[in-house]
């Protein structure tokens, strides 16, 4: 489930809560590219966060720490069940959380992720990343590096401050259970795990979430909204390694049918669980 936006929105809320230090911030970000930077997209975004405007200046990771702080400008605590945070995870038919016809709806729905800080005065921003990598003209493309060299963060202004849904952590835990349960016998009954000579599937499944296992949560982070992180982690994973391993031109079209029947909904269950836990923790910083 993890990605830059949900890395940086429940650490640096974390932050601002005062839950976490900002070389917290910054080791979780580290995790994703050993560099960031931040840039303002338009001159509204660049006033209400101290970033150069219209001399586009890339400013480092600190500066991107200044720049969430900088636009949240709050005198009190966020209200009761708020953040100072938000997250979204759009992609097309599902842009919940988004002001639509907006240049920051695009690109998000493009990334597949973003965060939004909630300033005053409905003067919220949002922020997108986007991995750069380098580029080596000798190289094939087969051994061209994957490793992002830099994480670029670009700043927009929002119009006002967005209502993003808030899903109860406990019907999205009810609604992935079911899920799951409806599409492992869906898909059980394609026989997956002797398709393209793969003997362990099951082995696919810990390959695909050992790669995230480093990513870590705020000590804020409560312990159901991990599980279900935790659980969504699990059923993507399954997904994921489901349809790699789906056998092409062996199948009747029924069969086919049935395994995009069962996989199409529990996609939508897993992002909706995922935000719900996300939503979770963030809110959680600023109890007590």
């Amino acid at each position: 489930m993890w990605c830059p936006s949900v890395s940086l929105s429940v650490w640096a809320n974390a932050w601002l809560a005062g839950s976490a230090a900002p070389d917290d911030v910054l080791d979780a970000l580290s995790a994703w590219a050993p560099k960031h930077s931040v840039t303002a997209y338009d001159a509204a975004a660049a006033a209400r966060t101290g970033l150069p405007w219209p001399d586009v200046i890339d400013a480092g990771v600190v500066s991107l720490l200044q720049t969430v702080r900088t636009a949240v400008r709050f005198g009190d605590r966020p209200s009761p069940g708020h953040s100072a945070i938000g997250v979204v995870l759009p992609i097309p038919g599902d842009v919940r959380g988004l002001r639509a016809g907006t240049r920051f709806q695009d690109d998000a729905i493009a990334a597949g992720e973003a965060l939004i800080v909630y300033g005053p005065r409905s003067e919220a921003i949002g922020l997108i990343p986007e991995f750069e990598y380098d580029e080596v003209d000798d190289l094939d493309d087969d051994d061209r590096a994957t490793e992002p060299c830099a994480l670029a963060w670009t700043a927009y202004s929002l119009p006002a401050n967005p209502t993003i849904e808030q899903m109860d952590l406990g019907e999205a835990e009810y609604s992935l259970k079911s899920a799951v349960r409806s599409a492992a016998e869906a898909l059980g009954a394609l026989q997956l795990g002797s398709a393209g000579g793969v003997d362990d599937p099951r082995g696919l499944v810990e390959q695909v979430l050992e790669a995230n296992r480093h990513h870590r949560s705020p000590d804020n982070a409560p312990t159901r909204a991990l599980q279900v992180l935790e659980n969504a982690a699990h059923v993507d994973a399954i997904i994921t390694v489901s349809a790699g391993l789906m056998p092409i031109g062996t199948q009747s079209s029924s069969e086919a049918q049935i395994a995009s029947d069962a996989l199409r909904p529990l996609e939508s269950v897993v992002r909706s669980a995922r935000m719900a836990a996300v939503n979770s923790i963030l809110r959680s910083a600023w109890q007590g």
